[in-house]
């Protein structure tokens, strides 16, 4: 047990009490000597100190393991002390929000501003983020709450000041608040993502895949476990471990979320690129035009897809017919205004 949890020195802590502690946390020890540990506590300031710390510790251990005794210890405390936790909750998932919306838009200017295929949403102009940022926890200081949640405010705002200031990259500074988004709340599951895609592209793929792979065992929200899903199978992919992508995508689609969340109609998309390089052509049409027929309003992004897929496209020219068989599949992919009969960037889709 770490002093900080214990403040005292444990020799402070009477030996007779020491020898019954474990029994009594445990509810083990008989009733007579219960009855004593409790009179002595009573009398003893430092025993019943260390004997709370010790019963805290184990409560919070137990919680972890089973998550219902936590909301039940929850639905016990007053109004005000309900509130109080409820509001430190809900501060410290805001900051750790702050932190990963500057973080990402720090990573996107240094990797690609127009990059929207992570989490589908656009990224937050940084010197708009960073002010609102340290409005956010000015007021939480003004009100007086600085260690709200049980988070050092003060240093937060450091983090948003002068501390960024001294990092030149942009990268790094994106790392940095991403980190300081997971210090802050672990489980900010889209920080982990983040984070995640960032090792990725630095080309730390075990990483990468490592946290991918957590995130979507562990993650709360469907979405997120979806994100994880899409780019773990984008780096078998790019490993040409076919099975294993296939696998990932296919978990979108058959789980109803590619469905539920048009944004993720990209697994059918993806789905059918591989099967093409497999050169398994019934199925990767009938993916294409499943794409189609359950995301007809994503028309325009899929062409933009084939264009930006030179590895998909080399696979559909080098199999005679393919290209043939994809116009007629979709053909409202090669209606679209300036598509003509072409790769639908000008590059020819004919064998």
């Amino acid at each position: 047990m770490g002093p900080e949890i214990w403040k005292h020195d444990e020799s402070d802590v009477c030996t007779n009490f020491q020898l019954d502690l474990s029994a009594l946390v445990d509810g083990e020890i008989d009733q007579g000597a219960a009855g004593r540990a409790m009179v002595h506590m009573e009398a003893c300031t430092c025993c019943r100190g260390f004997f709370e710390d010790v019963r805290q510790q184990v409560r919070f251990h137990k919680d972890v393991a089973a998550p219902d005794r936590l909301f039940a210890r929850i639905a016990m405390l007053t109004g005000a002390e309900l509130s109080a936790t409820v509001e430190g909750i809900d501060l410290v998932h805001r900051l750790a929000t702050v932190f990963y919306q500057l973080g990402k838009a720090y990573v996107l200017v240094a990797i690609d501003p127009g990059y929207r295929e992570r989490v589908f949403e656009v990224a937050v102009p940084v010197g708009d983020a960073q002010i609102r940022g340290r409005g956010f926890v000015d007021g939480v200081l003004l009100d007086g709450k600085s260690r709200a949640g049980g988070l050092d405010w003060k240093r937060a705002r450091a983090m948003l000041n002068g501390k960024l200031e001294k990092l030149e990259s942009p990268l790094e500074k994106g790392r940095r608040l991403l980190e300081e988004a997971i210090a802050t709340d672990a489980s900010h599951e889209e920080a982990q993502l983040y984070l995640a895609f960032l090792h990725g592209h630095e080309g730390k793929r075990l990483t990468a895949a490592e946290e991918y792979r957590r995130i979507f065992q562990t993650a709360l929200s469907p979405a997120n476990r979806g994100h994880a899903a899409i780019q773990l199978g984008r780096l078998h992919s790019s490993e040409r471990n076919y099975r294993k992508a296939i696998a990932c995508w296919r978990w979108v689609t058959m789980s109803g979320l590619a469905d539920e969340d048009d944004r993720f109609f990209v697994a059918r998309f993806n789905l059918g690129m591989v099967y093409a390089l497999l050169r398994n052509r019934p199925r990767s049409l009938g993916y294409f035009r499943e794409l189609m027929d359950r995301h007809p309003d994503r028309v325009g992004e899929v062409a933009d897809l084939f264009a930006r897929s030179p590895r998909l496209r080399e696979s559909i020219d080098a199999q005679p017919g393919f290209a043939e068989a994809l116009v007629s599949t979709v053909p409202e992919l090669f209606s679209l205004p300036g598509a003509g009969g072409s790769g639908l960037d000008g590059a020819p889709l004919e064998s």
